[in-house]
């Protein structure tokens, strides 16, 4: 009897032990980062000290994709693990996230085994019983309609200067701050140390923050914005054109907007923050920290000439398209107890396998099935690099009035990657490992690889 007693004791013990190790996991998403906004690229413009601090802590996947060039089939894809097809076409604005099927219910299988769920920030998938509490979510702020905010500055809900659209959904919660310097990208990351900072050791957490940084409106603080326009216009930037002609409009070639520039080293400052509270909280150690972008930056207009807010050079084009520099992001996991900084420059990953991986990390007993997105925990853990794998965009919301592109799909094998402009009957392949930038158009020459792909390409689309 007492044997038993002392064995069920120990079972307990163990079973206490077990949940206080495991690790939190604090997901960060910036919206319309380009990947080369930060100074660990090579930006010569953007000042990001911690940011590129945490890329030199983490495992840094050089291939990883965002599923879509704009916000709300992207941010679909990474919450369901899946592509964003629905039915046969693509979730846009104005799309609501209902109930999920139970395969995809990741965060609601996560919160059962024990995890507190908060989600700050950029939803855009719905409101209310479309909000992040669809999906499980327990605690949100800031979190509703809303694609972007009226305003970054006090009072947030009130467009400024020249941004006049009063039609943008006003965002929740934040009508409640007093104070009138405020900046909304502070106020989400107060708001996410001040979750961290009541969070007990016993349990851990799953947080989403998903800024509102560095979309439009295009607005930083006054006096960030003066040390960013004089520091811009002593920068040399050589021979490098302003824009160059693409699609229905231009591609911006240079880092040269100073209220871009003034929001990216804003939101850097708010990285260094929450990276400092993990470190005095003693949660640094057992948190996975993943940081990413929904897709590339706004380097684009079309028809409509509009200011653009920087370049994603050396990649091609930005937002909107499916060239690289509009779905090529870049993607950090840190995780000090358990994954060691590196870079991996060969597996190819995209946003879609984000909670597939996180299920996997922290719910190991629930069965993966029919998933589009892939475990990356065999990567992560064990330093081996992913196979070959086929991957598929579908961009049928095109925008030639704003971003300047056509309707397009594509598909990429390896470091080959075929894109079809289906409404123009024009195919375009690229070689990405000699030729990242896609300057050279090998569809002639490479005919037969290019009769391949298309027919994968068609396989897949056929299917939705």
């Amino acid at each position: 009897m007492h044997r038993s007693i002392l064995s069920i004791g120990l079972l307990l013990l163990l079973f206490a032990c077990r949940k206080q190790e495991q690790p939190n996991v604090l997901l960060i998403i910036v919206d319309d980062l380009g990947k080369y906004d930060l100074g660990y690229y090579g930006s010569a413009i953007h000042q990001t000290p911690n940011m590129d601090a945490l890329a030199a802590q983490s495992l840094r996947f050089e291939q990883a994709y965002s599923n879509y060039p704009r916000c709300v089939p992207s941010r679909y894809a990474l919450l369901t693990g899946g592509y964003p097809v629905i039915d046969g076409d693509v979730p846009d604005d104005g799309f609501s996230l209902s109930a999920l099927p139970t395969q995809q219910q990741f965060v609601r299988q996560i919160r059962d085994h024990g995890y507190a769920t908060a989600y700050f920030g950029k939803w855009h998938l719905g409101k209310g019983a479309s909000g992040p509490g669809a999906v499980g979510f327990e605690y949100t702020y800031a979190a509703g309609e809303a694609g972007s905010p009226r305003s970054f500055l006090f009072p947030f809900n009130t467009p400024k200067g020249n941004n006049r659209n009063v039609k943008k959904a006003p965002i929740p919660d934040i009508d409640a701050v007093t104070d009138t310097s405020a900046y909304l990208t502070d106020v989400l990351t107060q708001e996410v140390i001040n979750y961290l900072q009541a969070r007990p050791k016993d349990q851990p957490f799953f947080a989403c923050l998903a800024y509102y940084a560095v979309h439009q409106p295009l607005e930083g603080k006054p006096a960030d914005v003066a040390r960013n326009r004089k520091e811009i216009a002593a920068h040399d930037f050589g021979q490098q054109p302003e824009y160059i002609a693409e699609g229905t409009g231009r591609t911006k070639m240079r880092q040269d907007n100073p209220q871009y520039a003034a929001m990216v080293e804003n939101l850097d400052v708010n990285i260094g923050r929450i990276l400092e509270v993990l470190e005095e909280k003693g949660f640094a150690e057992n948190t996975i920290l993943v940081f990413t972008s929904d897709h590339g930056g706004l380097s684009n207009d079309g028809y409509n000439q509009r200011q653009l807010a920087t370049s994603n050079y050396p990649l091609r084009a930005g937002k909107g398209w499916l060239y690289e520099g509009g779905i090529k992001v870049p993607l950090f996991v840190r995780y000090p107890a358990g994954v060691q900084a590196r870079t991996d420059a060969h597996s190819l990953v995209m946003l879609m396998d984000l909670l597939p991986t996180f299920q996997a990390w922290l719910a190991p007993e629930i069965e993966q099935t029919n998933m589009d997105g892939q475990n990356l925990l065999p990567i992560i853990r064990g330093g081996e690099q992913g196979g070959e794998r086929l991957v598929y965009w579908h961009e049928s919301k095109a925008r030639p009035n704003n971003t300047g592109e056509s309707p397009a799909s594509a598909v990429r094998s390896g470091s080959w990657k075929l894109i079809d402009f289906y409404t123009e009957d024009r195919l375009e392949l690229y070689n990405l490992a000699t030729d990242p930038g896609e300057t050279n158009n090998l569809v002639s020459t490479e005919a037969e690889r290019a009769k391949i792909l298309h027919q994968k390409l068609v396989e897949w689309k056929a299917n939705f």
